[in-house]
């Protein structure tokens, strides 16, 4: 945008409500997990669902899943990184257990099916009919690696049929004990990548690309500032020979690990007979990848970036980028020819204008005002982390203006725009809100972010404080066995970082020297 757009002719106009002033009843310092709940339901997010642990996604939050899905998407079209399938929801238990490792990982979490029908008994409760027992039970898909891995067998034959890239956009099950909405939920939705190729450098190299795909989409289009790097060998994702993850830290110093990429080897192709004849006629298997993101994405921008009056929602990812309000008193007859004439000559404006690669995106707020007065279409927009909100009344109207109010600044805060300029001054405002929110973000976590701790007795006294939160970075020596020094105060090793120092030290776990720089917090 041109600088003369930051320049255009506003007037600044009071407003009633005080600097300082907070809509919800919880605030993140004082009660964070009663705020981020506040936070959804003043939003309209989802809600709980009569079954445990599960949610109903209210139509915002899946408006926000549909960004995610559509912008995302895109980015994989671009890129020729994978085509859209869809595969069963169940899983055959023999075929799941062919990975002893992956298996292993996910025992606990899986929700499995034994019989095909229910009977009434003779108290009258419906109980599974003994003589519909399956054969064999299926497992209710947790992740999908061996069910695509069973196709990869029937479709991959020579070298010819490879590289092989498959994504689905999905729902799976975990069956989790201590759930949180979009953070950790029994039923999620999720977008998972799956690739098969010839050689180890083929994989590895899809593993890091789609990682810092998530990476580009994270920061341009979330607005968050996550850590790109590898996980150790105790936290990688279960049959995985290597992990990326991306870490993204919330406003209570806690990390949210908000995607992964997974390079597997030849592991899930040797348990899947996935094999190809080579060009020397040599029987090889193939190396294989997955990848994916889910709905916790919308939890970590949620407590990323929202504030004590409700959700904030990034201008690139907001279903939503401005809200029109009818405001002021009047007579009817003026009412209704703002409402006829000069709100649709406003939304005229707009036709065929862009923020980034979307259309502007225009709400009218006409529900009756018996139900909502003006003033509370506001809090209700910002609630919502509407980025902009505009009001028209009849003072408006009158001076071809419109009231402009964005969601980064002070409530108090709103200027008054010519409706002339009112398309080119909603796409620098839109450009600006979503670099202030990264800004703010990435400034939180350097701030939060310890470097000088140096030593196993430092580290203990850091973390043992309950006051003190956010990430340390230090060095570790690379032992497995160490991983766990500090689960007693729930830290672990987030990942290790991409960007390494190179530089020689003391590992924070153990005093040893070290050389590897690794990134320690708590997390959800």
């Amino acid at each position: 945008m041109s600088s003369a757009i930051g320049k255009m002719p506003a007037v600044a106009v009071s407003s009633p409500a005080a600097s300082g002033q907070h809509i919800l009843k919880n605030s993140r310092r004082e009660n964070f997990p009663g705020w981020y709940r506040e936070v959804i339901d003043a939003a309209k997010l989802a809600e709980d669902s009569i079954v445990p642990g599960c949610m109903v996604i209210l139509p915002l939050g899946v408006e926000v899943w549909n960004q995610v899905k559509a912008q995302f998407g895109e980015m994989l079209r671009r890129g020729k990184c994978s085509h859209d399938y869809q595969f069963p929801l169940f899983i055959p238990s023999s075929l799941f257990a062919q990975e002893a490792e992956h298996v292993a990982g996910f025992a606990k979490e899986c929700a499995v099916v034994t019989h095909h029908r229910m009977m009434v008994d003779g108290s009258g409760k419906m109980v599974p009919d003994p003589t519909a027992k399956l054969d064999e039970p299926l497992i209710v898909r947790p992740t999908s690696e061996t069910i695509i891995g069973e196709s990869f067998r029937g479709w991959i034959r020579s070298k010819k049929d490879l590289p092989r890239l498959v994504n689905q956009w999905c729902n799976v099950i975990r069956m989790e004990r201590a759930t949180r909405p979009f953070l950790r939920t029994t039923e999620f939705f999720w977008q998972e990548g799956h690739c098969a190729f010839a050689t180890e450098p083929e994989g590895r190299a899809n593993a890091l690309k789609m990682a810092q795909a998530y990476e580009t989409f994270m920061t341009q289009v979330c607005a968050l500032p996550v850590i790109l790097g590898e996980k150790s060998p105790g936290e990688r994702f279960a049959g995985a020979v290597q992990t990326f993850t991306l870490e993204a830290m919330m406003q209570d110093g806690k990390a949210v690990q908000s995607g992964t990429s997974h390079y597997l080897g030849d592991n899930f192709a040797r348990a899947s007979h996935i094999q190809f004849t080579d060009g020397d006629g040599e029987k090889k298997y193939a190396h294989t990848t997955s990848w994916g993101i889910s709905t916790r994405l919308i939890g970590s921008m949620i407590m990323t970036h929202s504030d004590d009056n409700g959700l904030r929602l990034p201008p690139r990812i907001a279903p939503v980028h401005v809200v029109i309000i009818p405001s002021g008193s009047g007579a009817k007859a003026d009412k209704k020819a703002i409402r006829d004439a000069y709100i649709p000559r406003v939304e005229a404006l707009f036709a065929g204008q862009r923020f980034e690669d979307r259309e502007i995106s225009i709400e009218l707020d006409d529900r009756d005002e018996k139900e909502l007065n003006a003033g509370e279409k506001g809090w209700d927009a910002l609630k919502k982390g509407t980025p902009i909100r505009i009001e028209i009344g009849p003072r408006e109207a009158q001076r071809e203006t419109v009231t402009i109010s964005r969601r980064d600044k002070d409530l108090s805060e709103k200027v008054e725009v010519p409706i002339t300029d009112i398309a080119s001054y909603v796409i620098f405002a839109l450009g600006e809100i979503q670099q202030t929110y990264f800004r703010q973000a990435l400034a939180y976590r350097e701030a939060l972010t310890r470097t000088d701790i140096l030593t196993p007795e430092a580290m203990r006294a850091y973390f043992a404080d309950p006051a003190n939160i956010g990430f340390v970075r230090g060095k570790w020596c690379g032992d497995k066995s160490t991983e766990e020094t500090f689960k007693d105060l729930s830290v672990t090793i987030r990942c290790l970082p991409l960007d390494q120092s190179g530089t020689n030290g003391i590992c924070i776990l153990t005093g040893r020297p070290a050389t590897i720089d690794a990134i320690f917090g708590r997390s959800y």
